[in-house]
């Protein structure tokens, strides 16, 4: 486990970004991608007879058609213990393997870092 106090400000920041869009949409998983700029992108599981998404493509996805070029990070809030192989292959597309995807519970504490790549 990391200590969520020892990120740095802006992974503390889609950290909390994630958590809060999780609770707020009563969703299994919240995640915030922070792309080349600065600017974060927050989303919830969409589950849809028609369309299924996980919180972190869904927040990948939204970064694309917002115009982002590449992704600095990535997080997601869920009781998972480990990510779809799917989700770090939609970080890696727009950011390259050595994006860092942080996994934290729902309590925001940060459980593992895991590579993109």
């Amino acid at each position: 486990m990391t200590d969520s106090n020892a990120l740095d400000p802006e992974d503390r920041k889609i950290v909390t970004l994630a958590r809060s869009a999780r609770a707020r949409n009563g969703v299994p998983e919240g995640a915030a991608v922070r792309d080349e700029t600065g600017r974060t992108y927050v989303a919830g599981t969409v589950a849809l007879d028609s369309l299924r998404l996980s919180a972190l493509r869904t927040a990948v996805a939204m970064a694309v058609a917002s115009g982002a070029k590449s992704l600095e990070a990535a997080a997601v809030v869920s009781e998972a213990e480990s990510l779809p192989a799917e989700d770090l292959a939609a970080v890696r597309d727009l950011g390259g393997a050595g994006t860092p995807v942080l996994l934290a519970g729902t309590d925001g504490a940060v459980r593992q870092t895991l590579s993109a790549g």
